[in-house]
């Protein structure tokens, strides 16, 4: 029986692999025509080789996602849909928006890279909780207290988790991704690096609209993993990891070439940067969420003891 459930997961993956292959493919067709003919550097790997390894991973993560929820059926496809296309596609092109307009995205592009990820979000995901076995609706009598909350300390969790997320993104930013004199330059600021409060201090007065949607974004990260959250059947740990990978994963694309980002070092340093320090403040986000907490003293005790 267990060599039996191995080779079914096998062939699941296998099968949800080629379709978010070809869902990936079918949602960048809304972007095909509006893409710039900017010669890009080589990638990590190349494309095709780079489409089969993150359809891989993309699937294996949204079947983990998939098995570990205790819901089914529409209102899994629903929750889980919204919350990938949160992580992978909308919040992540809010950045593009900022960044990007200016440099290398033109104002047609923009709409379809907002529309390039619904296929796989409401397209491959119902396919996959079909194939999974997640479709029928089943009767549930467990207890279950995740994100169960005052809705004081919710707003309040929300509010400090804005502040992790920009210090993180800050901090990752200058000591990681800054300090390629490549990304410095594409981004307009050639020369040698500013010492790190300078730069802060200077950005933070210049580019308060910077620091703002940084806030936002920190929010929308975790208004994206609630229903992670509150759905999950697995532990605390289980849940950070498979929070974590949603933020995280979508970032593992600069592995193959982009006219958008160039410079293959530029995309690098981006992907070590973005892959990382999401992933940790995933983690950060459900070790916040995943229940109520009464005070600092208990905060701390969970963090160290049960998460």
């Amino acid at each position: 029986m267990k060599n039996k459930t191995v080779v079914a997961f096998v062939l699941r993956l296998s099968v949800l692999t080629v379709l978010y292959f070809f869902a990936w493919i079918f949602g960048s067709l809304a972007v095909a025509a509006q893409f710039p003919d900017t010669p890009s550097e080589p990638g990590l790997v190349g494309e095709l080789t780079g489409l089969l390894i993150l359809s891989l991973l993309n699937s294996a993560l949204i079947m983990g996602l998939i098995y570990s929820s205790r819901w089914r059926g529409w209102r899994l496809v629903l929750l889980l849909g919204l919350a990938h296309y949160g992580a992978s596609t909308f919040i992540t092109q809010v950045e593009t928006w900022y960044f990007l307009t200016e440099l290398t995205v033109p104002a047609a592009l923009l709409p379809g890279l907002f529309l390039m990820g619904l296929p796989v979000s409401f397209g491959f995901i119902p396919l996959a909780v079909l194939i999974c076995g997640k479709w029928k609706a089943e009767k549930r009598n467990d207890e279950n207290l995740n994100l169960v909350m005052p809705g004081r300390q919710l707003i309040t969790k929300l509010a400090v988790i804005a502040v992790i997320y920009l210090m993180i993104y800050w901090c990752a930013g200058y000591f990681i991704a800054w300090q390629n004199p490549e990304l410095r330059e594409f981004y307009g600021s050639p020369g040698e690096i500013t010492p790190f409060w300078e730069h802060t201090l200077t950005t933070f007065v210049n580019s308060p609209g910077l620091v703002i949607l940084q806030l936002l974004r920190g929010i929308l990260f975790a208004v994206v993993a609630m229903p992670i959250i509150r759905g999950s059947l697995v532990n605390p740990w289980s849940t950070a990891l498979l929070v974590g990978l949603l933020l995280a994963v979508p970032h593992l694309s600069h592995i193959i070439a982009n006219p958008l980002i160039p410079l293959a070092s530029v995309r690098l340093s981006h992907m070590i940067e973005t892959a990382t320090s999401t992933f940790i403040f995933g983690m950060i986000v459900s070790w916040l969420l995943h229940r109520k907490h009464f005070g600092l003293k208990d905060l701390l005790g969970i963090s160290l003891g049960k998460l």
